[in-house]
């Protein structure tokens, strides 16, 4: 059996797993409940903070024909697909690699055309901030009139560097540091499940050194 990483196999499946970042849960938890998702959305935050993690766990509820509570249900169709990494209409981009036009210019040509599965084609564009001038600006047309079944998740550690014209386009959700009292306890409960013993003392000597992460 192949061993994983410990962040991989314990990175929370649900909302409800998020540790530190319960204003955010509770606001996208209510959206998913009501049905008023918006089609933008810019998670601000240092690393480690969980952007990318919500952000995944966010676009798999959207897409969930039956969600319970906010959350996935994890039996329909659509999230079997998902766990098994065959969603097609969940993409991931790393804008630190792909900062060019092009590659925006690829997306907006991919938006015009219906989810194959589900109800919404999600884009997390990671680290935002590293697009060049005219990425923003390609983006930003879509951003303006987006279709219907499109939703784009913007996740940067650098707000400042986004253009005031994306800023108003999303809504904003600001990622607070963990406290080490949070940390120390997602650590704790790691370290059960994998029958692990350790003292109390060290645990909180790894909690402090994240630094919030």
């Amino acid at each position: 059996m192949n061993y994983k990483a410990l962040y991989r196999k314990y990175r929370p499946q649900g909302l409800e797993g998020v540790v530190g970042q319960e204003h955010i849960v509770k606001t996208l938890t209510n959206q998913i409940q009501n049905q008023r998702v918006a089609h933008a959305y810019l998670f601000t935050g240092s690393r480690g903070t969980g952007k990318t993690s919500i952000a995944k766990i966010f676009a798999h509820a959207v897409n969930c024909e039956t969600p319970i509570n906010g959350s996935a249900c994890k039996t329909c169709a659509t999230c079997k697909s998902v766990a098994s990494g065959e969603a097609i209409n969940i993409i991931k981009m790393d804008a630190a690699s792909n900062n060019g036009v092009d590659n925006i210019r690829n997306i907006n040509e991919e938006v015009m055309y219906t989810p194959a599965v589900g109800k919404y084609k999600v884009y997390i564009i990671d680290e935002v901030h590293m697009l060049s001038t005219g990425a923003f600006n390609a983006l930003f047309k879509t951003l303006e009139e987006p279709p219907a079944h499109v939703i784009f998740i913007l996740a940067t550690t650098d707000p400042q560097k986004i253009p005031v014209t994306i800023f108003s386009r999303c809504q904003r959700y600001d990622f607070r540091r963990l406290t080490m009292p949070e940390i120390s306890g997602a650590l704790k409960k790691y370290m059960e499940l994998e029958c692990v013993d350790i003292e109390d003392t060290t645990v909180d000597y790894i909690a402090r050194l994240a630094d919030g992460a």
